[in-house]
């Protein structure tokens, strides 16, 4: 089934080539480290990038560039051991009070827990919107492939090509959906002990730091409204669909709109119109 959802998107793909332009590969034309000293790098001739945190400071970096609509891949390698305490974020945002962000955030672990990787959906500053997951796989032993792809119809969250959540635009029913801002690709590596790992009940344990975490094959396909009525057919078909209910059902951990405690008075109108959020 993944060979499928994976054929199925490089079709489209190779249909939408002269449609979408792409930026790839080399992490020194294509993003500035912001923050953190010395703590990134760019090793490889520009083939790779790290992140390091340690108890004075975490680091991190953005894109040189602004997108509206497109394809985001990056491939990661996470903290590895007890990573317990830390956050590796990975989002697209805009600038100002209001504004708009797509996240991956990776919550870092006790060695032997599994990862939780926690998404959420930011709209003029309003976010408020997460899901949280569970990774089938050890993230530090490997790459693999985080990708937001984001319409003006939807925004779909996936991992190695495997759709684990779509966040539909229901601007119809008064839901707020990012659309007009462009966005630059951030990402960070911090402490939250405070929050991150059991809420907040386990702390970073700094005798194990530098914690790092590792980048490579930046992908970004934008495309312009040429492309966009046919790209909007195609957005997860029947297997893509299956994918995404076995992600939500064995692998979810959190949802905002089971979240009945939080909405004592009502789920968001959002909850109440799509089955996949």
């Amino acid at each position: 089934m993944a060979t499928s959802w994976f054929s199925v998107l490089l079709l489209v793909s190779i249909v939408f080539s002269c449609f979408l332009a792409a930026s790839a590969g080399d992490f020194y034309q294509e993003f500035d480290l912001t923050w953190g000293d010395k703590r990134s790098e760019i090793l490889n001739g520009g083939r790779l990038l790290t992140l390091s945190l340690d108890k004075a400071s975490g680091s991190g970096f953005r894109s040189k560039r602004e997108y509206l609509f497109g394809r985001i891949d990056m491939q990661i390698k996470l903290v590895s051991g007890n990573s317990a305490g830390t956050v590796t974020a990975f989002y697209l945002s805009s600038e100002g009070p209001n504004h708009d962000e797509i996240d991956f955030e990776f919550l870092g672990n006790l060695s032997g827990d599994p990862y939780i990787v926690h998404t959420n959906v930011y709209s003029q500053g309003k976010g408020d919107r997460e899901q949280q997951f569970y990774l089938w796989f050890d993230p530090t032993k490997n790459f693999h492939t985080y990708s937001i792809i984001w319409s003006p119809q939807g925004i779909t969250f996936m991992v190695d090509n495997i759709p684990i959540r779509v966040f539909n635009n229901e601007e119809s029913i008064g839901v707020p959906f990012p659309k007009n801002q462009p966005m630059k690709v951030y990402s960070s590596l911090w402490d939250a002990d405070e929050w991150a790992t059991r809420g907040g009940q386990v702390k970073t344990d700094w005798s194990k730091a530098p914690f790092k975490a590792y980048y490579r094959n930046f992908n970004a396909y934008s495309w312009n409204s040429v492309g966009t009525d046919v790209w909007r057919t195609r957005a997860l078909d029947a297997t893509g669909r299956r994918w995404l209910r076995w992600a939500q059902k064995y692998h979810m951990v959190y949802n905002y709109c089971a979240d009945l405690k939080r909405f004592p008075h009502g789920r968001p109108l959002e909850c109440r119109r799509s089955r996949f959020l």
